[in-house]
């Protein structure tokens, strides 16, 4: 019988308006709160943003200028949509031993969707994010980078072009 009774007019009615006064309680509670905005883009430089914030992958170098990929290619690995590509090399040591070696690990920026999987599955620590997160560029090209050389993600300096050789006369 109670079945019926919400299935009908009146029942659907009460459950309407209950419905109606839950939703306008939670409409005057947040309109009631205390608003943040953020005055970006003059508070960049005191912008605090969440630790486990993800913005833009980097490689951390010590002061010898190393890292700690070994090139196992497990981000790559990871990665959903092919954002990494670790291409490595295998060198012999003095011992005799062959040991790979990473010549160039190339990050898509534009392609990366911030999942953390290859962060997640690095077994050396040798991957973080950081918290930089200003990327608008105007050509895609920059948003590949290489970062097993330090500074890579910094817009590199312009080269002056070679002087052409005059023609003859």
């Amino acid at each position: 019988m109670k079945e019926k009774e919400h299935n009908s007019y009146i029942g659907s009615l009460i459950h309407g308006i209950t419905s109606l006064l839950t939703g306008m309680k939670t409409t005057m509670t947040v309109f009631w709160r205390k608003k943040t905005t953020e005055q970006y883009p003059e508070n960049r430089k005191t912008l605090k943003l969440s630790e486990r914030f993800r913005g833009t992958l980097t490689m951390p170098h010590n002061e010898k200028n190393e890292h700690h990929c070994v090139a196992c290619g497990l981000c790559q690995t990871a990665c959903p949509n092919d954002t990494i590509k670790v291409t490595s090399q295998t060198v012999e040591t003095e011992d005799g031993k062959k040991k790979k070696i990473l010549t160039k690990y190339e990050y898509d920026l534009g392609s990366c969707i911030f999942c953390q999987l290859c962060v997640n599955a690095c077994p050396h620590d040798a991957i973080t994010f950081d918290q930089d997160f200003e990327h608008a560029v105007f050509d895609r090209s920059k948003l590949v980078l290489t970062l097993n050389h330090p500074g890579s993600h910094v817009e590199e300096k312009k080269k002056p072009a070679a002087p052409q050789p005059e023609a003859a006369k």
